[in-house]
């Protein structure tokens, strides 16, 4: 049995003067880019924010020149040692991107003790993870379970706070290969379906009337008279987005045991295989997953050997400059 490893940090007060007029959370989120807004509202709700001494609400407006006090509560991070040795597949002073396994899950389940990608990061992190959310350290996005492939982790709360900031403006381009059961009605064509809570099973996502805008991009790649091979880009990023799209066209992601048709003989052939994304530094950062060898496998299977060939060859991580710091 390991002994945990524990960072702390006391608690921490801070107070500015409001440089603008507008909601409290988003004027706070401005003044303050190293705190998500996430974080910054569960701050305000949970008290340790003050207007001029007063408690306000996260949509309470403020005027530009109110005092604005907050406490950043005392941050416990326990953490059980994981046992996990992630490949990292790029990794510089702001951020990590890791190559993760299928079967790993990125947050445990409420109640579920087993190692997860957010418990491994904080043993990554150390003393640094007091500066963090502690749900949240450094855990910009998120994939399923048993989903393999890219997975993006920052280094420090104002890297998370910028990358958290790309996804929500939709500034990232995200590729997932996918075999799915069956061949779409088009080789080429975008989903656009609003997304919610099944309304009879809270654990699952359906289409719904009532749901989140949802689009879902697909290509192609290759197919037989069973399985297909495509690449899909979300372009927004509900739960469980591609599986419940493909499984809306009538073609589920193969062996997902949720979504599928069929009992899964093995976890869910689905892959983060490409993210391209804002770096907080500056330029556009590419990153790229080969496929692992039970996806290389599937494509094979449906007779396109070269394209399983491409898909699992390295590809070197790409931090492209913005045109302005080429500039001389």
């Amino acid at each position: 049995m390991g002994t945990d490893v524990r960072h702390s940090d006391g608690p921490e007060t801070r107070e500015l003067t409001a440089s603008e007029a507008g909601r409290l959370d988003a004027v706070l989120s401005r003044a303050l880019p190293e705190l998500s807004r996430a974080r910054i509202q569960r701050l305000i709700e949970a008290g340790n924010v003050r207007v001029n001494g007063e408690i306000f609400r996260k949509s309470a407006t403020v005027q530009e020149g109110d005092l604005l006090e907050f406490e950043l509560p005392a941050i416990d991070h326990a953490v059980a040692p994981s046992g996990l040795d992630l490949p990292r597949l790029y990794d510089d002073a702001a951020l990590s991107v890791i190559d993760k396994p299928p079967g790993l899950a990125v947050h445990g389940a409420p109640g579920d003790t087993g190692p997860s990608v957010a418990g491994w990061w904080l043993e990554q992190l150390g003393p640094a993870a007091a500066g963090f959310d502690v749900e949240r350290p450094g855990i910009v996005h998120r994939l399923d379970k048993d989903t393999s492939g890219v997975l993006l982790l920052a280094k420090t709360p104002a890297a998370q706070a910028a990358l958290s900031h790309a996804f929500e403006e939709r500034a990232t381009r995200k590729t997932y290969l996918a075999i799915v059961e069956g061949k779409p009605p088009q080789p080429r064509a975008v989903v656009d379906a609003p997304i919610d809570r099944h309304p009879g099973d809270r654990t699952r996502m359906a289409v719904t009337t009532s749901g989140r805008p949802s689009r879902t991009e697909y290509e192609v790649i290759a197919a037989d008279n069973e399985r297909s091979l495509l690449e899909v880009h979300p372009e927004t990023g509900r739960t469980h987005q591609i599986r419940v799209h493909l499984s809306a066209i009538g073609c589920p992601v193969a062996d997902d045991g949720v979504y599928g048709k069929r009992a899964p003989r093995g976890r869910q052939l689905l892959h983060a295989y490409r993210i391209q994304v804002p770096h907080p530094s500056g330029g556009t950062l590419t990153v790229t997953s080969p496929v692992p060898a039970d996806m290389a496998g599937a494509i094979r299977s449906i007779g396109a050997e070269q394209v399983a060939s491409h898909y699992s060859q390295p590809v070197p991580p790409n931090l492209e400059a913005a045109p302005d710091e080429l500039a001389p």
